[in-house]
């Protein structure tokens, strides 16, 4: 499995609202866009660091996976993302192994990207998601 980069940290947040005025306007991190994800059930903004990005994370339903997240254990750090070169050579490999996986195929994303997730009980404590972005192979 080839890992380029991280790609970006996923934060759980209520609202977008106060996060992009503090990413966007008091620290001037450029704000690359919003979408809704619905087979995630958020809606999801990009804020460019360097060469990675926060994702901002905001619940669409009461079952949304991020809204389970908030009520347990309220805003913060959701997730780290790698960016991979394969994602399903990377599944492949991570299930060959015994990787306990959240995802046993990479599903749809933000962004037109494919992403799978690793258990944290597998990851010691932090969510995983794999990434890969379209075109890229």
């Amino acid at each position: 499995m080839k890992i380029k980069r991280i790609a970006h940290l996923g934060l759980a947040v209520n609202s977008l609202d106060a996060p992009q005025q503090l990413y966007g306007e008091h620290l001037g991190l450029k704000l690359t866009g919003e979408e809704v994800v619905e087979t995630q059930k958020v809606k999801v903004s990009f804020i460019q660091v360097g060469e990675s990005s926060l994702e901002l994370l905001v619940p669409t339903a009461p079952e949304s996976p991020v809204a389970k997240f908030l009520e347990g254990k309220g805003e913060g750090f959701h997730h780290l993302a790698l960016e991979v070169e394969d994602i399903h050579a990377a599944v492949a490999e991570l299930k060959a192994a015994g990787v306990r996986l959240i995802d046993e195929q990479p599903r749809e994303g933000a962004h037109g990207t494919l992403v799978a997730f690793l258990h944290p009980k597998a990851t010691f404590g932090v969510l995983l998601e794999l990434v890969q972005y379209p075109g890229k192979h």
